[in-house]
């Protein structure tokens, strides 16, 4: 999976490109490695307005603006706060006071353990278009680095279904697409 990593950053960052669109990113369990695949395609500077790692909860509420009621009744692996986050990255990451037109968020639990009754594996990925936010959960197997990597493929799959409106096939299906 993570071979497929550049070549879905490129058709992102192509997608965007052709539509004269900027992205923002807003990454929990990922830890920058969203960002750092597609900062590794040349050309990303055209597209790509910037970065939140927001590892630590709360973080998600004090740059991102998530509803710090949410994460305390939720907990930030939570589909509401994928969704908030990347909304919220749209506006940290606003250029000359223009949000960014895209924004990407990944939150979820990479492991070992359980978080906060949540399994390992799962993965909450956020999108926000325009006047339109989703989220799609998933659920990973594999060791801490396998659901890292299975993560960034997904949200690469899902900003390039979001802006395209056609699949970009990542080999990593999810469940419970929401508004």
């Amino acid at each position: 999976m993570a071979s497929e990593s550049p070549r879905a950053a490129a058709a992102v960052l192509d997608a965007l490109r052709e539509r004269g669109m900027t992205l923002a990113v807003a990454e929990s369990l990922t830890g920058g490695a969203l960002s750092a695949a597609l900062v590794e395609i040349a050309g990303a500077s055209d597209v790509l307005n910037g970065a939140v790692v927001a590892y630590a909860t709360p973080i998600k509420s004090s740059v991102l603006g998530v509803d710090p009621l949410r994460l305390a009744t939720h907990g930030p692996v939570d589909p509401e706060v994928a969704r908030q986050m990347a909304a919220g990255a749209r506006a940290a990451l606003a250029v000359e006071g223009r949000p960014a037109d895209v924004g990407v968020a990944t939150t979820g639990v990479a492991g070992p353990t359980p978080q906060g009754g949540q399994p390992v594996g799962t993965v909450h990925i956020g999108v926000s278009v325009a006047e339109r936010t989703i989220s799609r959960a998933f659920l990973f197997g594999g060791d801490r680095s396998a659901i890292r990597a299975a993560a960034v493929l997904a949200a690469l799959a899902l900003v390039f279904e979001a802006v395209t409106g056609g699949e970009f096939d990542a080999g990593a299906p999810g469940q419970d697409d929401r508004e």
